[in-house]
């Protein structure tokens, strides 16, 4: 009899103690183990993370750090950290922290203007996704990848329309490129070949011509009228003489693309550079800049116009007068000198 009771007492104090560790378990895994009191946070776990900096990362986020690194343990996330972009609830017990952390890599928006130069695109992507500024712009001038598709540096600036992209927070400087590439080759679809094939011009030239019309003019509905002009004098055989080449192969020879040239002087127009249009004919080589989607559709979509010049126009600040003779555009060049020796203006 006394055996029995004793079997009877062992028997409920081990079902005691098994519900007290059924709860204990159940209370680490399921019970809400977020700190924070917004709807949402965004975590951005490193390539190569273990479990221990993922923890010092969510430390701040989290009401028990041991609690969470005990569910990691149990459900081997430990042993298979995931880098990227991950969006934790508010109220997230650790079982569902873990389940998001392991496959729930959320795409993060990149944007960039029109940059000037690989350098200054790379800085620019390089807040936004987990690749560095170096490791991009290696990517980007990789004598591999330039060769591979017969261009130079400055020929691929035109893979880099400026826009809004979705990425992964974790892609690599490489992936980034190759899906730049990937994204120009469906930008220049069927339709907006024929466009080019009907100003000959190649897709590349006409992305070169855009860069100008866009440092011509901030006025995006000026850009259809100003690239009017510039396809006119390609039709006439006339040189483009356009002041922004020639800003351009001034700060490409003296390699300081920081200082700004705010007038171009007679003496520069003698530059002996292949983008300065002053000197030579045609197209230049390469982009000045990466020119947006805007300046890309006012060459391909240009107004049908006969003006075949254009300056500043002072009374209405950021637009142009445009002239059919060259008398004419004389006075309106005469009205702007004027203007800009009055604002002592000189380089």
């Amino acid at each position: 009899m006394y055996i029995k009771k004793v079997l009877v007492i062992a028997s409920v104090v081990g079902l005691v103690v098994l519900g007290g560790i059924s709860i204990y378990i159940y209370n680490i895994i399921f019970t809400p183990n977020t700190s924070f009191e917004t709807e949402t946070k965004s975590v951005y776990i490193s390539t190569g993370s273990s479990l221990q900096d993922v923890v010092n990362q969510l430390h701040p986020l989290l009401n028990d750090t041991d609690d969470f690194i005990t569910v990691a343990n149990k459900k081997g996330y430990g042993n298979n950290v995931k880098a990227g972009h991950f969006v934790l609830k508010s109220g997230m017990n650790n079982n569902e922290i873990i389940n998001t952390l392991r496959s729930r890599n959320v795409p993060v928006k990149v944007s960039f203007n029109n940059q000037h130069r690989l350098e200054n695109l790379a800085s620019r992507v390089s807040e936004q996704i987990e690749a560095d500024s170096l490791e991009l712009l290696q990517a980007m001038i990789s004598t591999e990848f330039l060769d591979s598709l017969n261009i130079t540096p400055l020929e691929s600036l035109k893979y880099y329309i400026p826009n809004t992209y979705e990425f992964y927070w974790n892609t690599s400087g490489e992936a980034f490129r190759d899906r730049m590439v990937g994204y120009f080759n469906d930008f220049w679809n069927n339709q907006r070949n024929a466009k080019a094939s009907k100003l000959n011009l190649s897709p590349t030239q006409v992305m070169s011509l855009a860069a100008i019309v866009q440092k011509e003019t901030a006025k995006v509905d000026e850009r259809p009228k100003v690239a009017g002009v510039y396809l006119n004098r390609l039709k006439k055989g006339m040189k483009l003489q356009a002041d922004p080449t020639v800003i351009f192969a001034i700060q490409n020879k003296n390699q300081d693309f920081e200082t700004p040239i705010k007038r171009v002087l007679y003496k520069d127009l003698e530059l002996d550079s292949p983008y300065n249009t002053y000197k030579y004919q045609g197209v230049p080589p390469g982009l000045i800049a990466m020119p947006d989607v805007s300046s890309i559709e006012a060459v391909l979509n240009a107004e049908s116009h006969d003006y075949l010049y254009f300056a500043a126009d002072t009374e209405n600040p950021g637009y142009h007068k445009f002239a059919k003779t060259l008398s004419q555009h004389n006075r309106n060049a005469r009205a702007y000198q004027n203007w800009i020796n009055k604002q002592e203006i000189y380089r």
